[in-house]
């Protein structure tokens, strides 16, 4: 792979001031992409973290929106085309909350949030930037999964639905928009500690890395670094796929 592959790309990351996100904008801005940085609620958060990309050589804006409203969508597109160009690679990332519940303790307002996030949410953002991508005849977009989906996990009943909801929409994506020459893919992380896990418990954390048969954690820029495969343009005939970044814990 050439060392700056996506030289002239603008790439959004939603949800991307922190976490799996922000390793992922981080690795697709120094592969040469003009990045957009996505945020939905902590300012200040996200004003440190575009000041680490600036720092690290990294070009682009940091724009608040949520990732589930189609106005603020659109308007973030809409800014983002004016100032660097039309948003070729698309990476839908942001996530809400994910509790463990028996089905019993859920209600439908929480089944419909994960549906917002990983169906809706890849749906407005595509439907937002597919005119510039058809028009220039080539785009990335990749959905950020979960191995939650290959392993059926219990107790997990909306997310799991909702993941495998979003992977049924990038099959279909993929096959509908490669005559445009624009390809759709997942990456599915496993449990890769962020910010966001500063406080599990350690015998969960202890117990999940005992089923892994690399027997350590996976790092946030191994998941950045799939991410860029797909969008690369050495992955430009590859389109509906899924790629498990989990150590083999899902080797199916």
């Amino acid at each position: 792979m050439q060392a700056k592959p996506l030289a002239g790309h603008v790439a959004l990351v939603t949800g991307s001031s922190t976490g799996l996100g922000k390793a992922i904008l981080f690795r697709l801005a120094a592969a040469g992409a003009k990045v957009v940085m996505n945020y939905a609620h902590d300012r200040s958060r996200a004003q440190a973290a575009f000041a680490d990309l600036q720092e690290a050589g990294g070009e682009g804006l940091l724009i608040r929106a949520s990732a589930i409203d189609q106005g603020e969508i659109d308007a973030m597109i809409a800014e983002a085309t004016a100032k660097l160009g039309p948003v070729d690679i698309v990476v839908p990332n942001a996530t809400p909350d994910q509790p463990l519940k028996p089905i019993e303790e859920y209600e439908w307002d929480f089944y419909q949030q994960m549906l917002d996030f990983f169906v809706k949410s890849p749906y407005l953002l595509a439907r937002a930037t597919l005119p510039g991508m058809k028009a220039q005849q080539w785009g990335r977009i990749v959905n950020i999964g979960s191995e939650v989906f290959p392993a059926a996990v219990g107790n997990f009943s909306a997310y799991v639905a909702a993941k495998g909801g979003q992977i049924g929409w990038t099959r279909s994506m993929a096959t509908e928009l490669a005559p445009s020459g624009i390809t759709v893919n997942v990456v599915n992380p496993g449990w890769i500690p962020t910010e966001r896990h500063a406080d599990d418990p350690q015998e969960d954390k202890d117990a999940y890395v005992a089923t892994t048969p690399m027997g350590r954690w996976g790092r946030a820029e191994e998941v950045g670094d799939a991410v860029l495969y797909f969008a690369s343009p050495e992955a430009g005939f590859v389109s509906g796929q899924t790629l498990n970044v989990n150590g083999a814990r899902t080797p199916w």
